[in-house]
Order: C-alpha cells, then structure tokens, then sequence
C-alpha cells in the first residue's frame, strides 16, 4: 500500500497559518472562518481550476463539498466574493514559513541531495516576473509606467526565488517579495531592493544550505553581492562587458586561462571555451570588491559562436571546477523557463485575475499559488502514491483533469484514497 505522508502535515501547517490570518470581517457577514477562507483559496491553486466561478460550481453542484471538507478541512464553502473581502490586506508574507516548511520536510526526506552541486551548495535563481497589467484596474500597491499612447498602465511584480539545479527538470519555489511601492521612498520599488528585502528576510533563514544565489547582470552590481555575503551566500551573476567597465579593462590584455572542451550532439559536436581571470575588482572604487570572473562560448563545426556569456562570482574558479561552475551559472533561466512560464502558461493560471482588489489580494493570491506548485514539487518527490499516479496519468494537465474529475463524482475520506483512486498499486 502506497501512503501520502508529507502532504497532510504541511496542509494542516498551512491550515493554522490560515487561521491565524488577522480577522478582517468588521462589518461583513461572519459565517465563514478565516482557515475557511485562506484554504478554500488555496485548493483553487492545489486543483488547478481555472478561476473562482469554475471552482464553486464544481463544489457546489457535484460532491466536491465534502471532498473540500475531508481533503482540505473546509468547515463552510465561502463564496469567491467572500474570499476576496476577506484575504484583501492580508499580508502575502503571512504565509512565508509554510515555504520554510516545506523546504524543511524535502531536506528531512533527503530528496534536496539532488539539488546540491559545487561539494553541497544548492543554487537559489532570483528574478522578477509581471503578473498583472491593466489601464483601468489599479490599487494603492501597483506600480505604473508611462505608455506612448501617453495612458498610464497599472502592473504588479514580484521577485522569485527558486531553488534549481542543471540537470534537473524540477524547481522548488521560496517565498516570493512583492515589488510595491515604499514608504518613505520617492522613485517606484524595483526588482534589486526586493531582491535585498529578499536577502534580508530569508537569507539567514536559508544559509546553511549553503546557498549559491543567481542573476542576471541587474545582480552584479557590489551592493547586491554585498547583501549576499553578508547573508553566509556565495553568488554567480552575469556579468555584460558593457555595464562592468571596470572588469572589462582589467580583461584587455591580461593573461586569460582558457579550458576547451568536445561536445557531442546527435551527430553534431559542439566546442565548449571556457575563459576565467581571478582577483578584480568590481568596480572603479578604493572599497571595490573583489570577485573572480569567467566566460563561456560554444562554438558549433563551423566555428560560429551560437552561444556566449560571462558571469562573476566569490567562488574560487579552476580548471577543476570551471565547467562546473558555468553550468550553474546558465542554469539561472530555469527561473524563467521553469517557475514563470509553468505557473503562466501550464495550469497555475497566474497572470489570470483572480482578484485583484484594493490593497494586497493579488499579491497574496498569487502567495498561494506559489506554495500548490511548491506542494505538488514535493510531492513529485516524497509522495510515492503521488508520483505512480502522475506516471500512469502521463502528463500533469491529464493528472490534474483526472483528480478534479474523480472529486467532482466521488468523495474521498483521505489523500490517500484519492490517490489510489488514480492509481491502484499493484
């Protein structure tokens, strides 16, 4: 028999925090719990459903009512109205030690061990991502730019953080930071302070695995790479010739070691370069920091560069280990590539507005749908019943189609059952 055993005690973890959420219902009708509220929220993301209205229908006119009160212990169904009154100015980061949390049982499980690179690092890629753009639709967090039409569009953005590995073809999502505007700040909040908000908040927290933080050249600057260090982080940036001045005149004409490599594709076989200098100073400053710099090219039979990039980082670079090192280094657009455009375009449905509000409800709606896609990584890898029935059912849409499909008609008094409802064990 195959059991889900990390799955219920992170959901009852999420549970309480929910029900911890501060009670915004002055003056509303009170029927309904805050952990109702909060996780009735929460299994439109688990179920990947598509909007609220979808949600409540198949809640309301199938089974799906018990099922929410025996999987996710949903006393009452709120109405999406209701959930939206109520999560609006809750704070997203009220939910950032589930994160944490579940972080902590994937280490318990042994299953990081995969994600570890660099004689135990792990790699956190950080990067900012849109969610919301309306000309019309706005609230007091949004931030806005100029159009040349001359109207004034409303977006939000958050800055993520995940853990990635090259090789590896699964993320796990940290707690995000929401990019709104500061108080007492003039200019609009942007994706480096909330990347060292980030580093502030979580740095510490997340230090003994040994993080590997990184970005794209915005990261390269010594402020960031300072925050990072002073957070027990090691950092591997790209870093363009054209914003790193500095770097590029310590480069001309200094005596570069060079490592080639064969690769070989298919039929094809590609070179690999690798070019590193040790010991620069960031920038044109007496405080300058120190970093250590490296470049890879691929060139293809022909001898055509069909890939090029550079990077700094506080690691010490070596033959040894400079392949390596690069490899993690391009392994940053897993971020975008694998957490962005899976939660945008393969069923988390997170540039959909499921509610927008007046003060923080998207910010923290989106916090949810970020922890059921860092639920059900962790899933693919501790959760053995999980894990035989995504493979019998192929591909995550057929999964997904096929729990919201077995709830709708059926009520399952566990996880566990519904599991072995889509995949009965031999």
């Amino acid at each position: 028999m195959l059991y889900v055993r990390v799955l219920e005690p992170l959901l009852e973890a999420l549970r309480e925090r929910c029900a911890s959420l501060p009670d915004r219902r002055v003056g509303m009708n009170s029927q309904y719990t805050m952990k109702d509220i909060g996780m009735a929220a929460f299994s439109v993301f688990f179920m990947q459903n598509e909007s609220f209205l979808q949600h409540q229908k198949r809640i309301q006119d199938g089974k799906g009512l018990s099922n929410c009160q025996t999987l996710f212990d949903i006393s009452k169904i709120p109405t999406e109205n209701h959930i939206r009154q109520h999560l609006d100015g809750a704070s997203p980061g009220h939910f950032d030690p589930i994160f944490s949390q579940a972080i902590r049982a994937f280490i318990a499980e042994d299953d990081i061990a995969a994600f570890r690179r660099l004689s135990g690092h792990v790699l956190i890629a950080l990067d900012g991502t849109e969610y919301f753009q309306s000309y019309k639709v706005h609230c007091s967090n949004c931030s806005h730019r100029q159009r040349r039409n001359e109207e004034r569009e409303y977006f939000h953005t958050f800055l993520g953080a995940t853990l990635v590995a090259p090789g590896h073809k699964h993320v796990v999502p940290l707690p995000p930071e929401f990019i709104t505007p500061q108080d007492g700040h003039d200019k609009q909040d942007c994706e480096p302070t909330a990347a060292k908000r980030w580093l502030s908040k979580h740095g510490q927290g997340y230090a003994d695995l040994k993080p590997i933080y990184l970005g794209d050249d915005l990261y390269s600057k010594q402020p960031m790479c300072e925050a990072v260090i002073a957070n027990g982080g090691k950092f591997i940036f790209v870093c363009k010739p054209d914003s790193h001045k500095t770097i590029s005149e310590y480069l001309r004409g200094a005596s570069i070691s060079e490592h080639t490599e064969l690769i070989r594709k298919g039929k094809k076989t590609y070179t690999h370069c690798y070019r590193w200098l040790c010991d620069l100073p960031l920038r044109d400053s007496p405080d300058a920091l120190i970093v250590n710099w490296m470049q890879m090219d691929i060139l293809d039979e022909k001898g055509k560069v069909t890939y090029r990039n550079s990077w700094i980082t506080n690691l010490p670079i070596q033959r040894s280990n400079v392949v390596e090192l690069a490899a993690c280094g391009r392994t940053r657009w897993k971020i975008e590539n694998e957490t962005f455009n899976v939660l945008k375009n393969h069923g988390y449905n997170m540039e959909h507005n499921f509610g927008h509000g007046k003060q923080t409800l998207s910010a923290v709606l989106v916090a949810l749908n970020l922890l059921a896609f860092a639920f059900h990584t962790l899933c693919e890898f501790i959760e053995e019943a999980w894990r035989h029935a995504r493979t019998r059912l192929h591909s995550r849409r057929m999964f997904f189609e096929q729990m919201r499909a077995a709830t709708y008609y059926f009520v399952f008094p566990t996880w566990d059952k519904l599991m072995e409802g889509l995949f009965q064990p031999p």
